[in-house]
């Protein structure tokens, strides 16, 4: 019987090219729960969604501070527009996680241990590229020489953030050499002259490249906020103020964590405008 044109080829002598590129089975095996509780499997794939959702924020991120180093500003807009779709879609991952009863939650939290949110290496990279730095973030990692060194290197590399102000200053913008010389590895402190740069390109042309710039990376920021404050309101649903996995302060943490601006001089601008 002769199939019609219409039939995709079914016959592979191995796997098929689908699997080659993406890898399914190594990805649907990747689950091993620890318990029986029908829940720990969602929150297992979660987990490890966001992961990579991190992966390809770090990608995006990581191209757009390589495309403002060239002051190719056309890739670096367009690597932190596609950003801007996939923190929506890592913020979307909350949500079978955000209904939580506390009585659900500790159904498998006891499978966690030690294991704690603010372990994840990738994660970390993501807030180093923010402009969030911390040597001491790097100690949990010590144990996997290839993840310290990656995170090492990063604690070393200028931000997205750095990248965007050495830009502005290649493009006339009077960014002080504080800022420009300081040391990466440091985390990003608010400068009132980086402030009254921001100022003065929002009071000009809207359609500006620094405008431009400065909206993509506004978008950027909310979303990230909004991550926190979703992440925040899921760990209080579920685990209200106890301490968290890891010895964290759980709740007490979180919160501090959502009253942090990234790229802060694009707020506080706004009231200079």
């Amino acid at each position: 019987m002769t199939e019609s044109p219409e039939t995709p080829n079914l016959d592979f002598a191995g796997t098929t090219p689908y699997e080659d590129y993406v890898q399914a089975d190594v990805l649907t095996h990747l689950q091993k729960p620890f318990t029986d509780d029908p829940g720990e499997m969602v929150f297992l794939v979660t987990t490890q969604v966001m992961e990579l959702w991190f992966t390809v924020l770090v990608h995006e991120w990581e191209t757009a501070a390589r495309a403002l180093r060239e002051d190719d500003l056309r890739t670096a807009l367009d690597a932190l527009r596609r950003s801007t779709y996939e923190l929506r879609s890592l913020n979307a991952s909350w949500e079978p996680l955000a209904h939580l009863t506390p009585a659900q939650f500790n159904s498998y939290r006891a499978a966690l241990g030690e294991g704690s949110g603010f372990q994840s290496a990738m994660y970390r990279r993501l807030e180093f590229l923010l402009g969030d730095k911390s040597a001491s973030m790097l100690v949990p990692h010590r144990g996997a020489p290839r993840v310290h060194d990656e995170l090492e290197k990063a604690l070393h590399e200028p931000s997205l953030y750095d990248e965007v102000l050495h830009y502005l200053s290649r493009q006339g913008e009077d960014i002080p050499a504080a800022v420009l010389n300081r040391d990466v590895s440091d985390r990003y402190e608010p400068s009132p002259q980086v402030e009254a740069a921001w100022a003065r390109i929002y009071s000009g042309d809207p359609e500006a490249p620094a405008a431009r710039l400065g909206e993509a990376l506004t978008e950027v920021a909310e979303l990230v906020w909004r991550w926190r404050n979703d992440h925040l309101v899921a760990t209080r649903r579920a685990m209200g103020s106890k301490v968290g996995t890891g010895g964290s302060a759980g709740v007490a943490w979180l919160e501090k964590r959502t009253t942090k601006s990234v790229f802060p001089e694009l707020w506080s601008a706004r009231g200079h405008v």
